[in-house]
């Protein structure tokens, strides 16, 4: 489950392009129908257009074969994003700012069609991983703790890229059947045209890592996540071709 500037940190700063950002999601459905139809990879998609290794960069792999570097990182725009939160004025409640702008474009659109979600869970530091997954690996034992919870330096999270959404009624927190809530069947249907995907998708822990999230959302802007749904590919280690598994 899965702010403060470094200094001389950021000179590589990735950010969403006009591309990726949430003002060009119309433009970006307009198109969808044509290139669903086509159903193969765009031809001038550019899978080094952005780094996988820079921990600013939109496309950063974080797993357990790939760490944070440095492993205290910090995000230099962290921002509350204008959504329900759950836990107002938790420091979890940020994320990075082209993430924030993208989940209040998806919450509003889903609110608009019925479907109300918050913000359970976005960036959590170094220091908050710790003790979270410490916490799991006191109550359930370290093997049953890295299924579900990062080592500190090498959670998502931690990029500000990350978010855990839930519906209202909290009857699904953090459990499997989210996914077949009607939030959870609107996000794993949508959320590719707001510029994320599900991480933790379902029967692919041996390459993520990690159990089923359908609640875990992760930024990686609208043209890679659009690029993925046309694909049919559901896990940035098969996208991009980088290694990953459940053994650090």
């Amino acid at each position: 489950m899965l702010v403060v500037a470094l200094a001389g940190f950021g000179i590589y700063q990735l950010t969403a392009t006009k591309d990726d950002a949430p003002n060009d999601i119309s433009n970006n459905k307009m198109n969808q129908s044509d290139r669903q139809n086509n159903d193969k990879t765009t031809p001038n998609f550019d899978k080094a257009r952005y780094s996988q290794t820079d921990p600013t960069s939109i496309w950063v792999i974080v797993n357990k074969k790939h760490g944070l570097s440095p492993k205290t990182y910090i995000p230099n725009d962290l921002v509350v994003p204008d959504v329900r939160l759950r836990v107002p004025g938790n420091s979890s409640m940020q994320v990075r700012q082209v993430t924030a702008d993208a989940l209040e474009k998806l919450i509003g659109d889903a609110k608009s069609q019925g479907i109300n979600l918050e913000l359970s869970s976005g960036y959590r530091s170094y220091s908050f991983q710790v003790s979270l997954y410490g916490s799991y690996v006191k109550s359930d034992g370290q093997a049953a703790a890295d299924r579900v919870s990062a080592r500190p330096g090498y959670s998502e999270h931690q990029t500000g890229l990350a978010a855990d959404l839930d519906d209202l009624s909290h009857k699904c927190h953090l459990e499997t059947c989210f996914g077949e809530l009607p939030e959870g069947k609107w996000l794993a249907a949508h959320a590719y045209e707001y510029g994320f995907v599900i991480r933790y998708p379902k029967d692919k822990e041996s390459i993520t890592g990690y159990a089923y999230e359908p609640w875990h959302l992760r930024y990686i802007g609208v043209s890679a996540a659009t690029e993925m749904h046309i694909q049919h590919i559901e896990t940035l280690e098969e996208f991009f071709g980088v290694s990953g598994g459940v053994n650090y």
